[in-house]
C-alpha cells in the first residue's frame, strides 16, 4: 500500500513539473508590444492586427498549444515600455515577446525581455546594432535590418542617372539606418542630409529647402503621421518636377489618410498587397475581409511571425533550448515568398520598387513594379558572432 502512494505521489510531482507556470506542455505565453497612442497608433494597429489574424486562423493556438495573448501599448514611449513589460514579466513569465515598432523601443526593452528568458522576435524594428556585433540567439527579427529597404531607393536612383539627392528622416536610429541604407547604393551627391523630430507634423520648413536646393530626386523615411504631413503638403507645394522616393511614408496604414496625393509616390519594400505568392493570395483577402483595411508590410510581417512560431513549436514544443534550432528554419510559408535567417537571425529575402495606385474599388495600396534586390544579405551579418 505504501508503495502504491509513493508511486501515486511520484506520478503527481511529475506531471506538477510539467505544468508549472513557464514551462506548460499547454499554454503558450505571448506578449504583442506595439504603439497604439498617438500618431503612429496605424502602424501598431496594423501589427496587432496581423498577428491576430494567422492566431485566429490556427484556432487560437500556435503549434498545437493554446496562446495567453497580452497585448502591451508601449505608446512610443521607451520608459514606459520598459515598465510595463517589466510589470507583466514578473506576474507572468512570457515566452515569446513580439514587437515593437519603432527601434528606440526595441533597444530599451530588448534586456529586460531576454533576461527575463523570453525569445524576443521583432516584427519591424531592425535596429544595425543587434545585427552585428550585439546580435542574440534570443532575437530573431522577422523584417529586416534598418538600412536594406531604403537601400533599394538609392540603388534605383543611381539606376536612373540621379546626381543630387535631398534625404530626410527623423532623428533617431533607424533614421540615420534608413539614410546610411540609401547611401550605400546611391552613387550621387547627397545635397542635403535632413534629421526631424519624430513626433514633427509640420514640414513645410522642410519642403522649402528642397525647393531652394533643387535636387534630382528626394528620398524619405517618414512613417506613420510624419508621412502622412509630408506627402499632402508636398503636393501642396506643387513641387511636381521633383521625384520622391521613399520608405514606409506611402504604405497602408498612411495611405487611407494620404488619399490621392500618394498616388504615383515610390517606396522600397520586402512585400506589397499584390505580391504574386499562393501565401499572400490566401493572407490578403482574408486581411481585409477579417478587418476592413488594406494590410501594408507591419501586418504582413506579424502575421509571418505567428507562423515563424507555429512551426518551430509544433516541431520543439515550450523548450527554450531547442526552439532556438526550430526557429532558425523558418519552415513556414511566408506571404513574401523567398524567406530564410541568416547567420545573424535577421531574414535573407527579395526587396522590390512598388508604386502608389488606385484599385478598381477606389483603395489605394502600393503594388510592386520591380525586383531590385534578390536574396539580399544585410551588410551587418559578417560581425556577428552568434554565442
Amino acid at each position: 500500500m505504501l508503495k502504491q502512494v509513493l508511486a501515486a505521489c511520484t506520478a503527481l510531482t511529475l506531471i506538477a513539473t510539467l505544468i508549472a507556470p513557464g514551462a506548460s506542455a499547454q499554454t503558450l505565453n505571448i506578449a504583442v508590444v506595439t504603439t497604439l497612442t498617438g500618431p503612429q497608433a496605424p502602424l501598431g494597429e496594423q501589427i496587432r492586427d496581423g498577428f491576430q489574424l494567422a492566431l485566429d486562423q490556427h484556432g487560437g493556438k500556435l503549434g498545437g498549444m493554446t496562446v495567453d495573448l497580452t497585448i502591451v501599448d508601449d505608446e512610443l514611449k521607451p520608459d514606459v515600455a520598459v515598465t510595463k513589460i517589466r510589470g507583466l514579466m514578473e506576474s507572468k513569465r512570457q515566452d515569446f515577446v513580439i514587437g515593437p515598432v519603432f527601434s528606440v523601443v526595441k533597444a530599451a526593452i530588448f534586456k529586460p525581455v531576454t533576461g527575463g528568458g523570453a525569445y524576443l522576435i521583432s516584427p519591424n524594428a531592425g535596429l544595425s546594432t543587434f545585427a552585428g556585433k550585439a546580435c542574440s540567439p534570443d532575437l530573431f527579427v522577422t523584417s529586416y535590418q534598418n538600412d536594406q529597404p531604403h537601400s533599394i531607393s538609392g540603388q534605383f536612383a543611381t539606376d536612373k542617372g540621379y546626381k543630387r539627392a535631398f534625404i530626410i528622416a527623423p532623428n533617431y536610429q533607424a533614421g540615420r539606418d534608413a539614410l546610411n541604407g540609401f547611401k550605400s547604393r546611391f552613387k550621387g551627391e547627397v545635397v542635403n542630409e535632413d534629421y526631424v523630430p519624430l513626433n514633427q507634423m509640420d514640414m513645410q520648413s522642410e519642403i522649402a529647402k528642397i525647393a531652394d536646393a533643387k535636387p534630382d530626386v528626394v528620398y524619405v523615411f517618414l512613417p506613420g503621421g510624419l508621412g502622412i504631413s509630408f506627402v499632402k503638403q508636398y503636393r501642396q507645394a506643387g513641387l511636381t518636377t521633383i521625384p520622391v522616393l521613399s520608405t514606409f511614408t506611402v504604405d497602408e496604414s498612411t495611405l487611407p489618410a494620404q488619399g490621392d496625393a500618394a498616388i504615383g509616390f515610390y517606396t522600397g519594400t520586402n512585400w506589397a498587397p499584390n505580391s504574386d505568392n499562393a501565401a499572400n493570395k490566401a493572407f490578403e483577402p482574408a486581411f481585409e475581409k477579417r478587418f476592413g483595411y488594406v494590410p501594408a508590410t507591419y501586418a504582413a510581417q506579424a502575421f509571418d511571425t505567428a507562423n515563424l512560431i507555429d512551426s518551430a513549436v509544433r516541431v520543439a514544443g515550450n523548450d527554450h533550448a531547442k526552439l532556438r534550432a526550430a526557429l532558425e528554419k523558418a519552415d513556414f510559408a511566408s506571404v513574401r515568398g523567398s524567406f530564410r535567417f541568416g547567420s545573424n537571425h535577421y531574414p535573407i529575402q527579395d526587396f522590390y520598387l512598388a508604386k502608389v495606385a488606385k484599385r478598381a474599388d477606389g483603395k489605394l495600396q502600393t503594388e510592386i513594379v520591380s525586383k531590385v534586390l534578390s536574396n539580399d544579405v544585410d551588410p551587418y551579418a559578417a560581425e556577428c558572432k552568434m554565442p
